[in-house]
């Protein structure tokens, strides 16, 4: 066996010789499978056990393998055999043995009855599948037959038993037809004959569930198989009888669970909306089950309040809308939906207490949709009952939002905190969608709770009960626009008077704040009654991230308010950046929020600003650039440039991306002069080389370096101007010196941004061929080890034909080993380097002819770039490139079609090119069929996916069912 495993090959029957898939030698790789310490071992074992499955050979081993003196594992693997021939191979089988095939799984099926029970269930979906395969034609009353033969008293198995295998029988025919790879005309036939068949099934299910004499067992199974059945989607009021039991067998904890699955199932089904009198009558079933809910709730019973919230969510969400438009039966559906708000608002903390009230959440956006859905005479009574229904639903989600007492969460586990965060998220999403139900009067409603539970005197306030209610106004605050609002003034009065005793309440109130910034930038008096919370809690590291991100929507939102604020809010800032109480991320933000503070004061003020923030850091970083490199003063290095550069990210003085209306009347400041970012850029210019100069090996500080430039291009845009040619020099002075995938991103920014400017194009054009040089001779030297660099060149190259197509104009750059270098790209491992390269021919070929040199090299060089495309599609790449792939094809037909024409006939005559799985006239459709659509991309698209799978041998397979 051991010998025999060295070269398993290829799945398939003939990747080993027929002696191989013998008995014994089965016998012997499951013995290596399960007992074999070696995982090497037990992976060829396995892969070799696959192909025997498959082999011809498997029919006559897998019989023997279910012999009675072979142990389950083996019994398993021969029933697993059968199962997958059957299942896959079912065209090999001839027509005249069906009839016995049948008979000996019968046969076996009846002996596993009272043996092992794993190998009875692969064996039981065997026959399952030779059912499917059957239908309706070949066995036309399967199911009836299976009844009949199991129910016969000549057997030698028990009665239980052979109830029992036939149950099993029952239960995983459903399950086998839902995963089958039937085709589809064949499945919609199967599913009528099963549908049919039901009738077999269900008189049999009822009489085992209510005869008393059926042991629990039995009756398990039948919930089980009910339950199976009815995802076949049979008709609801044929499965009452049943549903009805399943209801009685709620009682039974050992059926509670099988009761509960069968229920869910049976209502759920997207057909039984039709049969509203079925669904009336069940309202009464499940409304009969709260006596049971509140005991189990009582005793603290999760499991049995869990199942049965299930069962009434299951029916007011999936028919909601069916049982409204039952407008006489108003009180019924009205008790069920008290019910689940009985559900939602179970006793105790989510998740440690109870994992119910998480269920029916969902269930009262359905409830919501159906009730704005109806038209304005039918809505406006269900209004009416419903407002104060979802009035109350607030009061509950509220509570549930509740935090547990300190000692009580100090004792949860940090999952737990996680999924009651996860959970209060839900109640959020929740809360902001029925504001569009309850509207302003849901804000009013929980300003008058606040508001009396801040001013009460009579007894003392928990935190938990204000900070729930805070939540509520935050979650409504951060996606509504409260800005019509009449009760936010008096929230902001309130917010000063809250007492924080706590963090978690402290958190709330600053996202409050922070929620409520776009109504503070329309009532900048307001500004003064929360700025002076926000700017204390900023020195408080529990509070970090709520402070820091509230304090950045204040400046982003109010910016043009808060120059009187503006020397205290820098002051804060910096003391807590000196004291480095925050995290790296939050000191990030927290730089952005000062660039956007000092966007909107004069330019004087921003220099002067800037000279007192930055300086600190300027000083620090010129010992740093003294030191002799080591790891502490590179995480140094690396953080105040982030600093800089998150800085630079939202300081902009032009206000040409602002949006505020009206923004002439804000009196905003003139710039004049230089930009002020420029002017810190050009004074830290020369440090910023010395560091660069010590650091240049180092890819994160280098990137870091870029991070500064790349940020402050993007937002000062032509205000970047004076910078371009040192920033040209150094940047090359970098990359020559040691190639960083970031010195080209940031080439290409300034490509993108100046290359069309006469002024900027000789210090730019000086850069690209550079840089261009430099990489050509990285991929002389061998560039599979940057594959980042590739890319961004790949990138930096179409972005330079797209805004500048000049550049390729001149004599000095070496288009051919361009062209060259980025056909070798094609073949990388790296998706990203890969797509980077289809998008630089996909820019090249369309200039083909406005770009002289571009045109000389695809003459000369085309036919190897059409030779790696085919390469490609013929297997070498991942099918997910194959849209990146197609787009070059595309561009070849569209731009150079007499060249294609020649070069893709030429190419698709050598034998086995691209795959050895084409046939000839496969290749010559597919050359036809690319040349005909010159218009059409997506068309070319789907030609190409076609193609791949064709020359994979996945073509026709399951892998293609996602692609």
């Amino acid at each position: 066996m051991e010998r025999r495993e060295e070269q398993p090959g290829a799945a398939g029957a003939g990747a080993a010789p027929a002696l191989d898939f013998t008995v014994e030698n089965v016998e012997k790789a499951l013995h290596q499978l399960y007992y074999d310490p070696n995982i090497e071992n037990k992976n060829l074992a396995q892969k070799w056990l696959m192909q025997a499955q498959v082999s011809p050979q498997a029919w006559h081993f897998s019989w023997q393998l279910l012999q009675p003196d072979k142990v389950p594992e083996i019994q398993y693997f021969g029933a697993s055999a059968l199962h997958i021939k059957i299942s896959r191979y079912w065209s090999d089988i001839p027509t005249d043995q069906y009839e016995s095939l049948k008979a000996q799984l019968f046969t076996q099926i009846t002996r596993f009855a009272s043996g092992s029970k794993i190998v009875l269930t692969r064996l039981c979906v065997a026959l399952a599948s030779l059912a499917l395969s059957m239908m309706p034609d070949a066995w036309p009353c399967a199911v009836a037959d299976m009844v009949r033969l199991f129910q016969a008293e000549d057997s030698p198995v028990d009665s239980q038993g052979r109830c029992l295998a036939l149950l099993e029988l029952l239960t995983v025919l459903p399950e086998e037809f839902q995963t089958s790879r039937l085709p589809q005309y064949r499945k919609s036939l199967v599913r009528t004959s099963l549908a049919v068949e039901c009738g077999a099934v269900f008189p049999l299910l009822e009489q085992l569930l209510q005869q008393p004499s059926s042991p629990s067992c039995v009756r398990q199974k039948v919930l089980k198989c009910f339950s199976s059945w009815v995802q076949l989607e049979v008709p609801l009021q044929d499965c009452e009888a049943l549903i009805q039991a399943a209801f009685a067998a709620l009682q039974d904890s050992e059926l509670f669970d099988s009761s509960v699955e069968a229920i869910v199932n049976a209502i759920s089904q997207p057909d039984a909306q039709r049969y509203v009198n079925t669904l009336l009558k069940l309202i009464p079933l499940v409304l009969g089950l709260q006596d049971q809910l509140r005991q189990a709730v009582q005793n603290g019973d999760m499991e049995t309040s869990h199942g049965i919230c299930r069962i009434a969510v299951a029916l007011g969400e999936n028919h909601s809308r069916a049982l409204l438009d039952q407008v006489e039966h108003w009180q019924s559906f009205l008790a069920l939906v008290n019910m689940i708000m009985f559900c939602t608002g179970i006793p105790g903390h989510f998740p440690v207490n109870e994992t119910t009230s998480s269920l029916t959440l969902t269930f009262w956006y359905t409830l919501q949709d159906d009730i704005l859905s109806f038209e304005a005479e039918k809505q406006a009574v269900y209004q009416q009952v419903y407002r104060p229904v979802y009035f109350q639903l607030v009061d509950v989600l509220l509570h549930k939002a509740q935090f547990p007492s300190d000692e009580e969460y100090g004792f949860w586990s940090s999952d737990e905190k996680e999924q009651f965060r996860i959970y209060r998220v839900d109640i959020s999403d929740t809360l902001m969608y029925v504001y569009e139900m309850l509207g302003a009067e849901l804000l009013s409603n929980l300003y008058d709770k606040l508001g009396r539970l801040l001013t009460s005197s009579e007894e003392p306030y928990s935190w938990q009960h204000t900070e729930a209610l805070l939540y509520g106004f935050q979650s409504i605050a951060e996606t509504i626009d409260v800005n019509y609002s009449d009760v936010v003034p008096g929230l902001i009065g309130l917010i000063p008077r809250i007492s924080i005793s706590n963090v978690q309440l402290a958190d709330t109130v600053m996202f409050t704040i922070g929620a409520l910034s776009e109504w503070l930038a329309d009532h900048p008096v307001m500004i003064n009654s929360v700025l002076p919370l926000v700017l204390h809690a900023l020195g408080n590291p529990e509070l970090s991230i709520s402070s820091v991100s509230t304090l950045k929507k204040i400046c982003r939102e109010c910016k043009y308010d808060l120059p009187p604020y503006a020397a205290n809010i820098v002051a804060v800032s910096q003391d807590v950046l000196m004291k480095q109480i925050h995290k790296t991320s939050q000191c990030m933000w927290l730089m952005q929020a000062l660039g956007f503070l000092l966007s909107a004061l004069q330019v004087e003020e921003i220099l002067k600003n800037l000279h007192s923030l930055i300086s600190p850091y300027i000083q620090q970083l010129e010992k740093l650039a003294e030191e002799i490199p080591n790891p502490s003063n590179k995480l140094a290095i690396v953080h105040i440039l982030g600093l800089l550069s998150n800085l630079f990210t939202t300081l902009d003085v032009s206000h040409h991306e602002d949006d505020h209306e009206g923004p002439e009347l804000r009196k905003l400041p003139v710039p004049q002069g230089p930009n002020p970012v420029v002017v810190v850029l050009q004074q830290v210019f020369q440090l910023i080389q010395k560091v660069l100069s010590k650091w240049l090996s180092d890819a994160q500080v280098v990137e870091a370096v870029c991070a500064i430039f790349e940020k402050s291009v993007k937002t000062l845009l032509d205000d970047f101007a004076p910078m371009v040619p040192q920033l040209c020099e150094m940047l090359g002075r970098m990359y020559s010196t040691i190639p960083q995938a970031s010195a080209l991103d940031l080439t290409r920014q300034l490509v993108h941004i100046f290359a069309h400017e006469p002024a900027h194009f000789p210090p730019i054009e000086a850069l690209f061929l550079l840089v261009t040089s430099v990489t050509l001779t990285l991929f002389q030297q061998g560039p599979r080890d940057h594959p980042d660099i590739v890319d961004s060149f790949m990138q930096l190259l179409a972005q330079a034909l797209k805004r500048k197509p000049d550049l390729f104009l001149c004599e000095r750059l070496d288009v051919k080993a361009v062209f060259q270098c980025a056909v070798l790209a094609l073949k990388f491992p790296e998706a990203p380097t890969v797509k980077a390269s289809c998008g630089f021919f996909t820019e090249l070929l369309p200039r083909c002819g406005e770009v002289e040199p571009v045109g000389k090299v695809v003459q000369e060089d085309g036919r190897m770039l059409l030779i790696a495309v085919l390469e490609a599609i013929g297997g070498q790449a991942s099918r997910s490139l194959m849209d990146c792939f197609a787009d070059i094809l595309f561009a070849l037909n569209k731009h150079c079609f007499s060249l294609l024409s020649v070069w893709i006939k030429e190419a698709l005559q050598a034998p086995g090119f691209p795959s050895t799985r084409l046939s000839p006239e496969q290749k010559d459709t597919f050359s036809q069929q690319i040349l005909r659509e010159r218009v059409n991309k997506r068309r070319v698209k789907e030609m190409v996916k076609e193609f791949t799978l064709l020359c994979r041998g996945l073509h026709g397979t399951d892998y293609t069912a996602d692609y």
